[in-house]
Order: C-alpha cells, then structure tokens, then sequence
C-alpha cells in the first residue's frame, strides 16, 4: 500500500500560520475590550467604597502621564459628539515614560469637559466626580468640578510632577463625591 501522508509529516502550510494569527488577534481584542468594559463597570459598581476612591485618584494622576488609548485619541474624537468618545482612555502625554503634557490633548480633553462633565468620567475610567488642576507659578489649569462650590463630602487627592511646554507643573487629581462614602 501506498501511504501519501509520509512525506507531509512536520509540514504546515502558510495559510495555517495566517489563519491562526488572525484567530489568535482577534481573540486578543475580544479579551481586551471585555477588560476595559468590566474594569469601568467594576469602578462604578463600587461607587461608594472610601479605598476605592484613594485608589482611583492615584490611578487616574498616572494615567493622565500616559498617551491614552489609541495614542492618537485627541485626533480621533470631536468633543462636541460624545458618541466617538467611546473606547478612549484619556492620557495627556505623546509617549509612555514622557511627563510632557501635549497641549493639543490637553485643550482636547478641556473641551471634552466642558462640553459634557459626566460622559468623561467614563473616558477617565472613574466614577466620582472629579477635579484636575495643572499649575506653576505662572500657570493655573483646571479642568472639572470644583469640590469646593459643589458640597463635597469626602474628597481624595493625589498629585503627580509632569511638565508642559517645557516648564515644571504640578498636576493635581481629586476625586470627590457629595454622598458619605463606607470606610
């Protein structure tokens, strides 16, 4: 008997090298969309938890040190349509490891803001209101609600060093909520 199999024995084609990838990429976005979904909707589910909102603040100072996501997210939105602000993570750098503040993210995000407070709770990965300040001696950013005139609680705040337009800022997040939080 003739056996055909003995001389593909150890052999792939390259359509199973495409195929799997294209499974294995696509299996890789499932998982990270569902993530990103379930993070937020954790972070709002225990909106009422005091450690949660230390948390928050101090992961919300990091990420603003980020590029966001997509790096180029400041490109891809129009701030007056809430709709193409979903699937964005809001981060101010151009770079990873880069403390300089894009100015054209920023004035993005102020827009953002201004335009709709609520919808960029989500966009930030939070859920409590929120109040961002960029400053030097020569500069006084804020972006938000201010705790301050709005009743506030309990308010949690972390501050981080960065820079924009080549000066030294401080950059100052705090996370607030006009309901007694559980200790």
């Amino acid at each position: 008997m003739f056996n055909n199999n003995r001389g593909m024995k150890g052999q792939f084609w390259s359509f199973d090298v495409i195929f799997a990838i294209i499974i294995f990429s696509v299996v890789l976005i499932i998982i990270t969309f569902s993530w990103n979904t379930i993070s937020t909707q954790v972070s709002l589910s225990y909106g009422n938890n005091a450690e949660l909102m230390q948390i928050q603040s101090a992961s919300l100072a990091r990420t603003l040190l980020l590029p966001g996501t997509p790096i180029s997210w400041n490109t891809e939105v129009n701030t007056t349509n809430t709709i193409t602000w979903s699937n964005l993570t809001i981060g101010l750098t151009n770079s990873a490891g880069d403390n300089n503040i894009s100015s054209a993210k920023l004035y993005t995000f102020i827009a953002m803001s201004n335009y709709n407070y609520s919808d960029t709770k989500s966009a930030l990965g939070i859920g409590y209101d929120y109040y961002i300040t960029i400053s030097n001696n020569e500069m006084n950013i804020t972006i938000g609600e201010n705790p301050d005139t709005n009743n506030a609680l309990d308010v949690y705040s972390y501050r981080e060093s960065g820079s924009l337009n080549n000066m030294p800022v401080k950059i100052d997040v705090m996370l607030w909520t006009s309901q007694r939080l559980a200790v």
